[in-house]
């Protein structure tokens, strides 16, 4: 592929580069992997879940996982609600979810963390347009929180449409990187396959 996902988990440490600096907030990925990682959020493309478990217990369990002080029930919602998820379906079993639903649980969780970086492995994949509208209105709302996100996406109109900027990769290089307002639909349409012909 292009290197979206390796490049995802070169910022967590999973893989080492073959050449040149990694850093987050800060932080060498490569001299301190682990405070680097304090630092980072990551949602896969597929949550998984505890099925028997309302998204509310799930993001109870994980926040649990994760962080040091207690979160009430109140606020766990809160980050629910943050995401779009409504209150009433915070309380259903995940088993019943759509993989919209189990994104957005995704989301609230990495958002318990209260780091400045998310990461996000393809969030909108094999979303129906309404789920993918929702869960791209929830990552805006990550951004005005202030919080960094990466978003690996194939779908470059979703992209333009979520975040501020774009970078095509080619080859596990970024090959090109602009403004989301600097671009029309079209031409960056024209742009991205002009980019993969002259790959093939």
């Amino acid at each position: 592929g292009a290197g979206k996902t390796t490049t995802i988990n070169l910022f967590l440490g999973f893989v080492p580069p073959t050449s040149g600096h990694l850093s987050v907030d800060g932080i060498d990925v490569l001299r301190e992997p682990a405070r680097a990682r304090t630092r980072v959020a990551y949602v896969p493309e597929n949550v998984m879940l505890y099925s028997h478990l309302s998204g509310l217990e799930n993001l109870e369990f994980f926040a649990r996982l994760s962080l040091r002080a207690k979160t009430s029930r109140d606020e766990l919602l809160v980050l629910l609600e943050s995401v779009g998820m409504s209150r009433d379906a915070a309380f259903h079993r995940s088993g019943t979810y759509s993989k919209g639903m189990r994104q957005k649980v995704g989301m609230a969780v990495a958002l318990a963390r209260n780091v400045p970086v998310m990461l996000l492995d393809e969030p909108l994949s094999g979303l129906d347009p309404l789920a993918a509208n929702e869960v791209s209105h929830a990552i805006r709302g990550l951004s005005a929180r202030g919080i960094a996100v990466l978003m690996a996406t194939h779908d470059i109109f979703r992209a333009k449409d979520t975040g501020h900027r774009i970078g095509i990769m080619r080859g596990g290089r970024l090959v090109r990187e602009l403004e989301t307002r600097s671009i029309e639909h079209l031409a960056l349409e024209k742009l991205y396959l002009e980019i993969m012909v002259d790959a093939a």
